[in-house]
């Protein structure tokens, strides 16, 4: 099989002529579609920045710069403006105007879209004339520039043309003209897509940003391809048939380090990783539990995190590339001393709390975890069924690739499982608000709260904070809603990731804390 997957790496990556410049980078996932608003998902969400453009945008320290808009001008309380940059068309040559701006933020609005609990907030988009643009919010929003940088452009007439004017349905499994092709402003453009295969990108001649000094790198092509088996991912670095690869395996970092045609360059991910519970139904789907829930007792989920030995997962798993905490936001910036405190390990408490909630033998229960989508997630998985099963919780683990998982999490169908959550934005809020507060389909809050539990005095303190202008009070409201979260046990926190980028010795990338490629910024020598 490792054999067969060189063999086929070689076919895609010599198959492209020998005049471009060309990066050919791999890893173990895939994008899940090139419908920019329907997978909110890392590495979907890396290739269409790359293909499309957003309001605001960020250098490589993760800084706000002007994007499609030049300026922006706060006008009141609840009112945005925006002037937008001039001269800048899409792929396809369609001219850019504010038309463009209106339609994706009201399609990334729709209930479809997994981008609506950051596009909403922004406000509802009014055209003022071609290159002046509005936003008129209900309730005003500290992190309205932060939001702006996540809602990808897209051509009103493109998508008009393909009958693509809302995002597809992804868990549905819905095929549109926008799940193979795009149609951005940005530094690349969509050649081809091949789910599962690969995608390549080639360099848009005519992007904005090259005039303005953002395109310093000197590749032409992008062929990405994935490549899920981490020995194979290793190999095909080793022997020059990739670039760069974005996971390298842990275990095979050092030997990536001391190979003399290879390098290793390390940064920490603004990215938690931790287990989430089903709080909502009255029996759990994959139990042997009938007639009620253990996960709506606190006692139980306090029992599942003490019975986690995470300096074991770190040191024998990760490989020390991980820093444990107790804290639920990506970045620590946004957490506080109390709240990274861990509950202890601590197999003997474990046992009494499943004692007094009820079960004293424990239960049977199924763990959901992708294999494809976070450092060693299977492993970690694996590891942590075998550590709750010393305290009577027999866990099944079932494991699936991304483009199967995170479908079956839109659809709730789960009772324990793994998530990770992260990006360029180090408030709270996007934490707050999207994972973590109740599903509430106006706003689109509690759309990645797969575990369904409502509580009340949490959801009130992140909705305080998510429209307090005043700093010092709305850093001590989200200090009081993670206080609160971890009171509850809602989640389980595990780490955040440390990641290694690996690539040959003549490639120069700058990691990003997003754990993002900027592609138009990379050279090969």
């Amino acid at each position: 099989m490792k054999r067969y997957a060189l063999a086929l790496l070689a076919t895609v990556t010599f198959s492209v002529g020998a005049s471009a410049t060309t990066l050919r980078w791999a890893s173990q996932g895939d994008p899940q579609t090139a419908d920019p608003y329907s997978q909110n998902e890392g590495l979907t969400n890396m290739f269409a920045q790359s293909v499309h453009d957003t309001l605001v945008m960020r250098d490589n320290t993760l800084k706000l710069v002007p994007g499609l808009a030049t300026s922006w001008q706060q006008i009141n309380p609840t009112t945005w403006r925006f002037t937008l940059r001039k001269g800048v068309k899409f792929h396809d040559g369609t001219p850019f105007t504010a038309d463009d701006i209106v339609f994706s933020y009201e399609r990334a609005s729709h209930p479809n879209s997994q981008l609506r609990q950051y596009s909403i907030p922004v406000g509802k988009p009014r055209k003022i004339d071609d290159y002046t643009v509005e936003f008129v919010q209900e309730k005003p929003n500290p992190i309205t520039l932060e939001h702006a940088t996540l809602i990808y452009v897209m051509s009103k007439a493109w998508a008009a043309k393909n009958k693509v004017e809302r995002p597809l349905d992804f868990k549905g499994k819905e095929e549109t003209h926008a799940s193979r092709n795009a149609n951005g402003t940005g530094a690349w453009i969509l050649v081809t897509r091949e789910p599962g295969i690969r995608t390549v990108l080639k360099r848009n001649p005519d992007w904005w940003g090259v005039k303005d000094g953002r395109a310093t790198g000197n590749v032409d092509e992008i062929i990405y391809t994935q490549v899920s088996a981490d020995a194979t991912r290793t190999a095909a670095l080793l022997s020059g048939q990739v670039d760069f690869v974005l996971d390298p395996p842990p275990q095979d970092v050092r030997r990536i380090e001391e190979n003399k045609g290879t390098k290793v360059v390390r940064g920490q991910e603004n990215r938690v990783v931790f287990f989430g519970f089903d709080q909502m139904r009255d029996e759990l789907l994959y139990s042997n539990v009938k007639g009620k829930n253990p996960f709506k007792d606190v006692r139980v989920r306090q029992a599942v995190y003490h019975a986690i030995d995470i300096d074991a997962i770190r040191s024998r798993i990760m490989r020390g590339s991980a820093l444990p905490t107790g804290g639920i936001t990506p970045s620590i910036t946004a957490s506080n001393p109390e709240a990274e405190k861990r509950l202890a390990y601590d197999i003997n408490r474990s046992k009494q709390l499943l004692a007094e909630a009820g079960y004293p033998n424990g239960f049977e229960v199924t763990l959901d975890c992708p294999n494809n989508r976070y450092v060693n997630d299977e492993e970690i998985c694996i590891a942590v069924a075998a550590m709750l099963a010393k305290v009577g919780v027999n866990t099944k683990v079932s494991t699936q690739p991304r483009a199967t998982y995170f479908p079956k999490l839109e659809k709730y169908d789960t009772s324990m499982y793994m998530l990770g959550w992260g990006g360029a934005i180090t408030d709270a809020q996007t934490m707050l608000s999207p994972v973590l507060h109740s599903k509430d389909d106006k706003t689109g809050y509690g759309s990645f709260n797969y575990g369904r539990y409502v509580n009340p005095k949490l959801d009130a303190l992140i909705d305080a904070a998510a429209t307090e202008p005043v700093p010092e009070k709305r850093l001590e409201m989200i200090r009081q809603a993670i206080a609160e979260h971890n009171t509850q046990v809602h989640h389980v926190p595990l780490h955040r990731q440390m990641i290694p980028w690996a690539m040959r010795s003549n490639v120069t990338a700058v990691h990003r804390p997003d754990n993002a490629l900027n592609m138009e910024t990379i050279r090969v020598e």
